[in-house]
């Protein structure tokens, strides 16, 4: 109604009750996740910190409720944290499963809560369905958002779990999706979408992430990019099969959802017996840089995370493959050593029988015909030349051509008599089983005892398919990926100091999970520095840049042919863990010589690599690349400035360096590489240029006229 000015007054519906509710906050790292107790319970804000004042937050949950509705259910359910059918939620529902067919339904009912400032505790149970619930939820010290929950079977028959998800409220105006995609030699390409009505599903089904996986689901405001625009995302820390979807209903309801993808039959909880998702961890931010800033800063608080420099590596795959000559080999170790490698990897073809891909799998010994006296010459000379010596390994996987296979062809992985589709000629071990295991295990054990190795190249070069427990046994991709975490687990805790790098056909076992246990991972197997400048950027979403491993190439990138310079390959490679894939023995003194200082360099920045922040310039010339790393303390950084083809403008256009502080003054200097390919000096590189982070960010500076695939190194030293 209208009072006499003509402004609208509210009668209060006296008829009905005030309506309540008891509020959980949580909050660290400028993030703030509030859970309305009293309905759902369900998140009713994830996202920037908020006041802790109890009345403003229930009026905020309040404040969230629906309105009922024409067409609709006399009371609207909640995006809940475990919503079901049951409790008149429409959308995906938190759990699936049935008792033998039936006994299908579930309603949980809150029954404690056991909360700080950080983390809670929250137990369901559902009396009727004779199944209880534990939810826990964590906010980091640098605002990460964490989810898993427990399902058990308090009942007396067998329930089969078909979906468990965690879900993350995001905002209504969130709608633009960005996840990723790919394939061997393309991982992690983006992709966009609206956020339209419906569901929008990204599995893996091919028992570890795959290459063509998604990192990341974010949503976001339209046109969100790495500087600015409210964007949130969450990711699955698990390296087995996963589900993640992102669902906008008619009820006004937009959320990220996810958790593991089981197979039929794969769960099957007995009497008393309980099943734990992944956790599922969500980030936020102004920005898809700040929203990485999140995961690198909480990643890098791990009492596990590996703080010693990260040490300049050679491979030797691109070197020498499966021709494991030792004078070769010696050579190649002292040429490693001249340019200042830290770390010499032998590759692929060490064992029994390996000549070539198709055969020696499982038979984890020292070939007696190639290495005579064993792995030792080499070694003792890598040593000699002040480096670390790793090894390459493939313990998951298996041959038929080999002595494992052919006495025990009951562990390899597989759902019936006839065996899987092969991979690169070799199947998969069915590490749950308890003998495969125990071989395993004693393999590596042995020769981490009987040699020196500091690091270990953990490769898994195939998709598990048809992934059973034997001809008729359950799905076993669940036990698997678990069997996995225990064996690197227990290497890890007998091995003290040991490192293991995470490589799967190149990048396609990128997560969490694995690297809450390993020391890096292998990005991609092209070492293509266009490709890579990508497949940085998106990995970089999740994964700090001193857990990726980034290569110089030989000229003639063995991937993709391109013939490539040594300024773009170490440019490519200066943010990450810093290493060479190349025959150094085939390099003339001068080229080893240019190698050395492209190693000096990252040397010299690793410290900023692993204790800063990785920023990148969302610019409007898709041809040049900046991007850069900016000290904790906002005191230096280092940015790259890359050509990837030629601009429209000629000389291109000004490009800004974002992420340093706005009232700083700061000293640029820049390094160039390759022919200078302007007409004339590049006035401020050669002037003692000095700028406040706010004009390097908002106005930025002219890059220098570059030839495609030339690189610009530019350092930033505060005054």
């Amino acid at each position: 109604m209208s009072n006499a000015e003509g402004a609208l007054t509210v009668e209060p519906p006296y008829a009905h009750p005030v309506p309540v509710a008891e509020v959980l906050h949580l909050r660290g790292g400028g993030t703030s996740v509030v859970v309305d107790l009293s309905f759902g319970p369900a998140i009713v804000h994830w996202g920037a910190e908020l006041d802790d004042d109890p009345a403003t937050l229930t009026s905020l949950c309040v404040a969230s409720r629906p309105q009922r509705v024409s067409g609709g259910l006399d009371e609207t359910a909640p995006f809940g944290l475990l919503a079901t059918s049951a409790t008149g939620w429409l959308g995906t529902p938190a759990l699936e499963g049935h008792r033998d067919g039936a006994g299908f339904s579930a309603l949980f009912s809150l029954v404690d809560v056991h909360a700080n400032d950080r983390t809670a505790t929250l137990s369901f149970a559902d009396a009727e369905s004779r199944l209880s619930a534990t939810v826990e939820l964590a906010v980091g010290a640098a605002g990460l958002f964490h989810q898993r929950v427990t399902l058990r079977n308090t009942g007396d028959t067998d329930f089969t779990v078909d979906a468990l998800l965690v879900g993350f409220p995001v905002p209504w105006d969130s709608t633009e999706l960005l996840d990723t995609t790919g394939h061997h030699l393309r991982e992690r390409s983006p992709q966009r979408r609206a956020f339209t009505f419906g569901t929008h599903t990204r599995e893996s089904r091919r028992g570890r992430p795959g290459a063509d996986s998604t990192l990341l689901l974010a949503a976001g405001r339209v046109g969100f990019g790495f500087e600015s625009g409210l964007v949130h995302g969450i990711h699955v820390a698990w390296s087995g099969n996963h589900r993640v979807i992102a669902e906008r209903g008619t009820t006004g309801d937009a959320f990220l959802a996810a958790g593991e993808l089981y197979a039929p039959g794969e769960v099957i909880l007995a009497p008393g017996e309980s099943i734990t998702t992944p956790w599922v961890i969500g980030s936020w931010g102004d920005g898809l840089t700040a929203l990485s800033h999140r995961f690198h800063d909480e990643w890098r608080r791990r009492p596990q995370h590996p703080r010693r420099p990260r040490p300049v590596t050679l491979n030797t795959w691109e070197a020498v493959y499966f021709d494991h000559s030792l004078p070769k080999l010696l050579d190649l170790a002292d040429a490693a050593a001249e340019v200042g490698v830290e770390r010499f990897v032998l590759d692929d073809g060490w064992f029994h029988g390996r000549r070539d891909d198709t055969a020696g799998l499982g038979d984890w010994s020292v070939d007696e015909d190639v290495w005579p006296n064993g792995l030792h010459p080499l070694i003792d000379r890598v040593r000699a030349r002040g480096m670390e010596f790793g090894l390459w390994v493939e313990p998951e996987m298996v041959n038929p051509d080999s002595d494992l296979a052919r006495a025990h062809p009951d562990w390899i992985l597989r759902a019936r008599m006839a065996q899987p589709p092969s991979a690169r000629q070799q199947q998969v071990l069915d590490l749950a089983h308890p003998d495969a295991f125990a071989y395993i295990s004693g393999r590596l054990h042995a020769l981490l005892d009987e040699y020196p190795i500091a690091y270990l190249k953990w490769d898994h070069n195939r998709d598990l398919v048809d992934a059973g427990g034997g001809p008729g046994g359950r799905a076993r991709v669940h036990d698997q990926t678990l069997a996995l975490y225990r064996l690197i687990d227990d290497l890890k805790r007998s091995h003290p100091g040991l490192e293991i790098e995470s490589c799967a056909s190149g990048g396609a076992r990128v997560d969490l999970g694995i690297l809450d246990r390993t020391d890096r991972i292998w990005p991609s197997d092209t070492l293509d520095p266009l490709e890579r400048l990508d497949i940085q950027r998106y990995t970089g979403l999740v994964v700090a840049p001193e857990m990726m491993g980034t290569h110089l190439t030989t000229p003639e990138v063995h991937a993709s042919g391109r013939i490539v310079p040594l300024g773009l390959s170490g440019a490519a490679a200066l943010f990450g863990h810093f290493g060479i894939e190349w025959d150094l023995t085939s390099t003339d003194a001068d080229t080893r010589k240019e190698i050395a200082a492209w190693v000096a360099l990252a040397r010299r920045i690793r410290p900023l690599v692993a204790t800063g922040r990785i920023v990148h310039h969302d610019g409007a010339d898709g041809s040049v690349d900046v991007r850069g790393v900016v000290a904790p303390d906002s005191a230096s950084a280092v940015f790259t400035i890359v050509q990837t083809a030629t601009s429209a403008a000629y000389p291109p256009g000004r490009v800004r360096l974002p992420g340093l502080e706005p009232e700083r003054r700061y000293r640029l200097t820049a390094h160039t590489t390759g022919p200078r390919a302007g007409q004339s000096d590049l006035a401020w590189a050669f002037a003692d240029t000095v700028l406040t982070g706010r004009e390097l960010a908002v106005a930025g500076i002219r890059p220098p006229v570059q030839r495609p695939q030339q690189a610009t190194v530019v350092e930033a030293t505060a005054l």
